[in-house]
Order: structure tokens, then sequence, then C-alpha cells
């Protein structure tokens, strides 16, 4: 996937701004930014549902603006909501969806699709009585029912429970590491991009304001720990970029005099939170 100086403008309010990255097979790219920063167009762009005003775009060697069936059916989507059919049982449905992309690919077969999300239980079940996190277990699984190249994945975990949310996440490195599908993660979890994503781009204001990996970013942003102690009762705090190193050297100067340590690390919620208000 490539994607080069993508511009979007509605009428004389211009929402995307020369935005560049790639992303390669096997790599989950996550996306995040504040509400209105481009995220959504930008997706729409990539999945062929929104045309572009200018750049470059090239998913699986198409341009999505000019894609058939035969890319579509290669392409998976997990939209934030799914308006679905309440009669249907989990299984049919998704046996009926995986029979659209036969003319094109082999889909994954309904009983290890339900395995994967975690549904097997609730197969014969109709949909609407499914609770909001199964409903949203199905979601994942019609998204993935054609056993995808590419993966987009919009605010997926929304209403997991946590052991759901790692049985999610472990099913996404599987889809990447083994079947080496390239996933774009949107999120407002910045704990889920820092678990899920190789790399991170952030977007604000229509425009691409880092990318890196967690580690990166935070190193290059953030990059301070913040050292809280105490020597003899008085309380003492500073931010230094090596929290380890420092905390040595307090332990040499003080011995058993240093009480009530404590570092806390850069996060890339801290990482985040700086480039948006840099940004603003």
């Amino acid at each position: 996937m490539t994607v080069d100086g993508l511009r979007m403008r509605y009428g004389d309010t211009e929402v995307l701004h020369d935005v560049s990255f790639d992303a390669r097979p096997g790599e989950v790219l996550a996306l995040l930014g504040p509400n209105g920063a481009g995220k959504s167009t930008t997706i729409e762009i990539l999945e062929g549902f929104r045309l572009r005003s200018a750049g470059h775009v090239d998913v699986l060697g198409v341009d999505p603006a000019t894609a058939d069936e035969g890319w579509r059916a290669r392409i998976g989507i997990v939209l934030q909501s799914w308006r679905d059919h309440g009669n249907w049982r989990v299984r049919e449905l998704l046996h009926h969806l995986g029979s659209y992309y036969t003319p094109y690919r082999q889909p994954w077969p309904a009983a290890e699709l339900l395995a994967a999300v975690g549904l097997t239980d609730r197969a014969e079940q109709k949909i609407k009585t499914l609770s909001g996190g199964q409903r949203r277990r199905l979601d994942v699984a019609i998204g993935i029912v054609g056993r995808p190249d590419v993966l987009f994945l919009d605010e997926p975990t929304t209403g997991f429970d946590p052991e759901a949310r790692s049985e999610f996440h472990e099913l996404v490195r599987g889809l990447a590491a083994e079947q080496g599908t390239t996933i774009l993660l949107t999120t407002h979890d910045l704990d889920e991009a820092s678990k899920l994503a190789h790399r991170i781009l952030v977007l604000a204001a229509g425009r691409i304001i880092a990318s890196g990996t967690t580690a990166q970013l935070t190193e290059v942003i953030a990059g301070q720990d913040e050292v809280r102690w105490t020597v003899d009762g008085r309380p003492f705090r500073t931010s230094t970029p090596d929290g380890t190193a420092f905390v040595r050297e307090l332990f040499r100067t003080y011995g058993d005099a240093l009480g009530e340590l404590e570092v806390r690390r850069a996060s890339l919620e801290d990482t985040y939170l700086a480039l948006v208000r840099e940004q603003a």
C-alpha cells in the first residue's frame, strides 16, 4: 500500500494536506488522531468509497478509485458499527457472506472463523440475541470472512471486555504474521495501538505530524522519565532521559536515606498528547 501526496478538499475546505505513507505485507499500521483529523476520509479513499482531490494511491497494485470486484474481494473492512439482519443466525450469515467471495478466492470456513473470534457457542443464535461485545466479534468475523490481503479496522474492539480484547489482539497478530495481511487500524485506545502496531502514524488537522514505532515516537517526542523520591522526608522530583541510570546514581548517593522512590516511564499517551497539543 502506497499513499503519496494525498489531498482532499470539500469546497473551500482542505481536510487532507499532502498525506504520504506506505504499509508493507504483514504490517499492522495504526492511524491515530483527534476527531476531525481526517482519519475517516483517508480510510474511505483507501477503501475506494471516496474520490480524492489529488495525489497517488496504490492498494494491492490498484488505484482504489478504479478498482473492480476482484480487487474488492481482497479487501476486508470492520466498521465502527454494522447494520445486520437480526433474524439471521450467526453461522448462516457468515456462510452466506462467504459465498460472495467464491468467484474470486476461498473464504474462511464458518466453523474456523467462529472459533477464531470466539463465537463457536453462539453459532446457531439469532444475531439480535447477541450481546454488544458478541455483535462486535461478529463484525470482525464479517470483515475477515474473505481472507483479505488488506484489512481496515475502525475502532475494532469497542465493547470488548478485557478477555475478548486480548483474544482479538492475538487474532490480529496471527493475520499479520501467518497470512501476511496488511492491517490499517484506527483507534482511540493508545494502549491497543502500542500493543498491536508495528508503526504508528499521528494525523492532525489533515497532516501526518509524526510516524514511527511506539519506542521511536516516545523517545523523540516525550523522551523523559519522571523520577520522584524523598531523602529524610523531603520530596524531590526530576525528569531524565534514562530513569534507570538516574535511580542507580540516587542509590549510590543516598543509600538507605532514599525513600518513596517512584519512576514513571514516558508512554505513547504522553507522546500523542504532546504531538496533538503542539499541532494545536
